[in-house]
Parts: C-alpha cells; structure tokens; sequence
C-alpha cells in the first residue's frame, strides 16, 4: 500500500490537476466511483486506477474490473488519495485516463450539434455535455480560448455522460461554421435578442446550435457565420440565461419536434 506523501507517484498525479500537465502528458484524472463505472461502460482507455482498501472492499465486483481495464491497480491510503484529488473529499477511487482522439464527424454535416465559443466556466461545460447526450447530439465543438474539456469540474458536471458525447476543440470556429452552412445545415447563433424565438425554427433540420461566452455572448464574426439568430423569449426583467440552460431550452425543443414526426 502507497502511504507516503512524497512518492514521485503521487505528484505526478497532482499535476494532472493543471491543464498544461494535462495536455502534455495526455492524461487527465477521473475522480470517484460513478465516473470511473462510466470509464469501464465505455471502454475507455485507463492508464492507472488507486483506490483505498475501504472503497476496495466496498466495490469488490468494481475492483476487479478495474484490475482488467486500468493499466496499473496501486491501493494507497486515504491520506494519499486525498492528496492526489481535487476535490475536497473524495470516495476512495481516482484513475488516470489517457487522453483519446474521441472527435466528432467534421466531413459531414451534424444532424444535431453544439458549438461553444470561449467558454469559460467548467460547470457550465459539463452541463452542456450532459444535456448533449440526453437529446442524442452527434457532437460538440469547442472553440480555443475556452475552458479545457478534461477539466475535473467539467466531468463531474457532466454526471459521466462526457464518456458519450464526442467532442472536441475547434481552431476556427468560424471556418468549421461556414463550411457547415456549406453543407445544407442550419446553424443558429443565439443572442439575447434574436430575428425569431427558437421554437419558430424547423429544428428537424441538420441543425448546429451556437452558443458564446457566458458575459459577452458570441463573436460579431461567429454571429456572422450564422444562417439564422435565434433568441429565448422571456420575461422583460430577465437579461439573459445561464448558457447550461439556455442550450437544454433550445436542445429539448429540438428533440421534442423530431420525436413528434414520428
């Protein structure tokens, strides 16, 4: 069992808690039970997995899956996985995953994607991922200058279903936006203050849904790039929407009109 603080081991994997790190060595951490179960159900590639004797005995079934699909099985003691996590109290388990090329199709248009330009806040990355895999999104792009998508609140966030939405980041937006529209597909720039609210749109179309920063909103040059800007009515004393929910708002709507088809 791994007790000390000091193992090289253990600040390796401290500094998988910096996106530099994370970038150059390819790795990145995935913290607590349920994410590492997601990991194993959609076999993604694990480089390491520690864990604590408790969390070991507690998931027997679990431990020995892990000891097929996770490169290196350490047991370490409660003192050095906290050490290792971000998170303030961790579960027992943390794993080391290997970075993949997991990108959505980029030849052909989306039937249904998500594009985020420059977003900032992790949380509300892993909500949009989350919601992404709940109407059945055939990808997400995100633009540079945008928050990392291995970041450890980015997966929590997504309650796992990162694993199932491929996605990945975009150099030029507005390049990949207008070799969509190319395509034949729609792409819907979204502002507070739109030309039609989204439910007037035909959301059963090849469809990209844009979204920007959450203070600034989209680019003049993305907006630019748009076929259509669309808006969410609301009430007048109400600026604007957190981008997780403005995405489910437009997302489900999109879902709701290709399942009444049927």
């Amino acid at each position: 069992m791994l007790t000390s603080l000091k193992n090289p081991w253990v600040k390796q994997l401290r500094k998988l808690h910096q996106a530099k790190y994370r970038r150059s060595q390819q790795q990145f951490l995935l913290e607590g039970t349920h994410l590492v179960q997601e990991a194993i159900a959609t076999h993604y590639s694990l480089a390491a997995v520690c864990a604590t004797q408790h969390w070991q005995d507690r998931h027997p079934e679990l431990w020995r899956q892990l000891q097929t699909n996770a490169d290196l099985q350490m047991l370490v003691s409660p003192e050095v996985l906290g050490a290792m996590a971000t998170t303030s109290t961790p579960d027992g388990v943390i794993a080391v995953a290997c970075q993949q090329a997991y990108p959505p199709g980029t030849q052909t248009a989306p039937k249904l994607g998500i594009a985020l330009e420059t977003l900032q806040d992790p949380g509300n990355l892993g909500t949009v991922i989350r919601t992404a895999a709940a109407v059945g999104s055939d990808g997400l792009w995100l633009s540079e200058g945008s928050v990392d998508l291995t970041h450890p609140k980015v997966l929590r966030a997504s309650a796992g279903q990162w694993f199932r939405v491929p996605k990945q980041m975009t150099p030029d937006l507005y390049l990949q936006l207008s070799a969509w529209k190319d395509m034949g597909c729609q792409v819907l720039a979204t502002a507070a203050e739109g030309a039609l609210p989204y439910w007037d749109m035909d959301l059963k179309l090849p469809t990209v849904l844009v979204l920007g920063n959450e203070g600034a909103g989209l680019s003049s040059e993305v907006i630019a790039a748009a076929s259509q800007v669309i808006s969410i009515p609301m009430h007048r004393t109400v600026e604007s929407l957190n981008v997780g929910v403005a995405a489910a708002v437009i997302l489900f709507e999109a879902l709701r009109q290709r399942q009444s088809r049927h």
